[in-house]
């Protein structure tokens, strides 16, 4: 019997570039999503630790140490594996380690997916979506990237093999990317 293909779009991108807004049009679409964040709010309430940057950041580095650097990858495999689905979209690539991890288990059914914003629209938009770890002022959402990037996200982000830019409306940005999944969803039935 032959393995079960699976699609799997994975959407890396700077903190705020538009990876959870592109979660929210893969739903819509009736297309599944797996959210990498997930794996380390769940170890924070795991842990009793209040959600912020902070604990979120610490606790995420810590299991890259514990685990290793793909460690929210491979958490996320089994959740990706059990979904009855023909595509599925991961949200919240965060270094080349996952990458290469997705891609041991998915093979060419895996597509990296950058999603590019610049600074001064990302942190307006972090201002303004009111999750509890974005309560960042300008050099702190600065270290938070740089944060990211030292898992290996700046890595990731430029081996991509598509780019979605999100620098217009919010209406351009949704319309692009439901042409972008539109295409999965019909073709990969």
């Amino acid at each position: 019997m032959a393995a079960r293909k699976i699609q799997v779009l994975a959407f890396v991108g700077a903190p705020a570039a538009g990876k959870t807004e592109a979660a929210s049009i893969a739903a819509e679409l009736g297309i599944p999503v797996v959210t990498m964040g997930d794996e380390v709010r769940k170890e924070l309430r795991k842990r009793g630790l209040p959600q912020n940057d902070k604990n979120t950041g610490r606790v995420a580095t810590e299991l890259r140490a514990m685990e290793g650097r793909d460690a929210i990858a491979k958490r996320c495999i089994p959740y990706i594996n059990a979904i009855d689905t023909k595509v599925v979209l991961v949200e919240g690539i965060r270094g080349i380690a996952e990458v290469e991890t997705f891609k041991k288990e998915f093979g060419d059914e895996f597509l990296l997916v950058n999603i590019e914003a610049p600074l001064e629209v990302r942190y307006e938009r972090i201002k303004s979506r009111g999750r509890e770890d974005d309560l960042l002022s300008l050099e702190e959402f600065k270290k938070r990237e740089a944060r990211e990037k030292g898992w290996g996200m700046g890595d990731a982000m430029k081996i991509a093999s598509r780019i979605i830019k999100n620098e217009s409306t919010i209406e351009e940005f949704k319309e692009e990317l439901k042409k972008f999944l539109q295409q999965y969803k019909n073709t990969k039935k």
